[in-house]
């Protein structure tokens, strides 16, 4: 059952269950939406504390925020490493796989050229033989 499987099957199945969530994780913080959500909390953040008369929780320079993305970034690097470390297993599993298909394609292409070529001397082998046969009754009607 195993051998049924395509690459990526094989694959998927052999993942844990952080394997998985840094995929997700990656797939999350790589889209625009992502960037637009983050640049919207930025503004946001950075409106409030510039206007706000009562409230500043994190004041000009926004330490606090800075702070929340060096703690986003101390996490989101290595997620995306190891999202990074095993697609590059993955393009090796298929890289390979793909090598094997076209290793097997090369040696089926060779065994029919083979095939060809067989067919193709036993027709030349018999198109002489018909014209051999053709120059003996011609000798024998011209005698």
């Amino acid at each position: 059952m195993e051998n049924n499987k395509t690459w990526h099957e094989q694959h998927e199945s052999s993942c844990s269950f952080g394997d998985h969530l840094a995929d997700k994780v990656t797939n999350i913080m790589g889209s625009w939406r992502f960037i637009i959500i983050q640049t919207a909390i930025i503004l946001v953040w950075a409106g409030i504390n510039l206007t706000a008369y009562l409230l500043h929780w994190d004041p000009y320079p926004f330490i606090l925020l800075n702070l929340v993305f060096s703690i986003q970034s101390a996490y989101a690097a290595p997620i995306i490493m190891m999202a990074q470390n095993r697609q590059s297993a993955r393009d090796r599993v298929q890289a390979n796989d793909d090598y094997m298909t076209n290793l097997e394609s090369k040696r089926e292409i060779e065994e029919l050229q083979v095939g060809l070529k067989r067919l193709e001397s036993e027709k030349l082998d018999t198109i002489i033989a018909m014209l051999q046969d053709i120059r003996k009754d011609r000798s024998y009607v011209t005698e």
